[in-house]
């Protein structure tokens, strides 16, 4: 099974469609697949839900596809750093259900690990628990919540080998990993790609069984916000 593709459009020709629902890796502008962003934004595909825990901001990451009216939802932990989310959601033209970064963390591996439910003390007696069943156990409250099951999962990844097993660079495997595990096709950008056999398998933090297309690409990594120490003075 071919997994190499030359380039992010060729890794995702065939695949998208309008209304699809996305996993998206990355924690900010850390670890973002923001070659595949592109390309989805250049496909033009439209109507679309992403989970992921935040949007990037107004020109970066999940941000460029809100310019353009691609996004019809967001399924997301925090939504600061972007102004034109803000606009989106504040006038209606976007809708956004919030979820813990726990919680979505744990909805995304459940529906990789095949798990339809699981019920978790987070959230219990906010607005988070609102019309979600609770249940005792031991006598505490839990709320159940879903896995998601999504249609595709786009991730960056620091090194892979030809069979897509996948290693990540220290905090930028963030939500790379559950998020590369939901996506009934997972599509990966990585930074170098190595031999089969190659990499130490105890120091594979994604198996290829969940990776279906890898991409080799450049990657600007952009520094959400740059906080630098004044030079000191004699």
């Amino acid at each position: 099974m071919k997994k190499v593709y030359d380039s992010a459009a060729d890794a995702l020709n065939g695949v998208l469609h309008d209304g699809m629902l996305i996993a998206s890796g990355g924690f900010g502008l850390c670890g973002i697949p923001e070659l595949l962003l592109q390309a989805i934004k250049d496909a033009g595909t439209k109507n679309l839900t992403f989970a992921s825990n935040n949007a990037g901001i107004d020109d970066f990451g999940i941000g460029i596809l809100l310019q353009t009216k691609q996004v019809k939802k967001m399924i997301s932990s925090y939504v600061g750093e972007n102004a034109e989310f803000m606009r989106q959601y504040l006038s209606g033209e976007l809708e956004l259900e919030f979820n813990p970064q726990g919680t979505l963390a744990e909805r995304m591996r459940a529906g990789g690990a095949g798990i339809p439910g699981f019920y978790t003390k987070t959230g219990v007696g906010t607005v988070i628990a609102e019309g979600k069943d609770h249940k005792d156990f031991n006598g505490q409250t839990y709320i159940l919540e879903e896995g998601i099951f999504a249609d595709l999962s786009i991730i960056k990844a620091w090194k892979a080998d030809e069979t897509g097993n996948l290693i990540f660079r220290k905090t930028a495997r963030n939500f790379n990993v559950p998020a590369g595990m939901c996506g009934r096709i997972c599509v990966a950008e990585v930074e170098e790609i190595v031999p089969a056999g190659t990499l130490e398998p105890d120091h594979i933090h994604l198996p290829g069984i969940y990776v279906h297309r890898i991409v080799k690409g450049a990657h600007e990594k952009r520094i959400e916000q740059r906080t630098v120490r004044k030079k000191e003075t004699a």
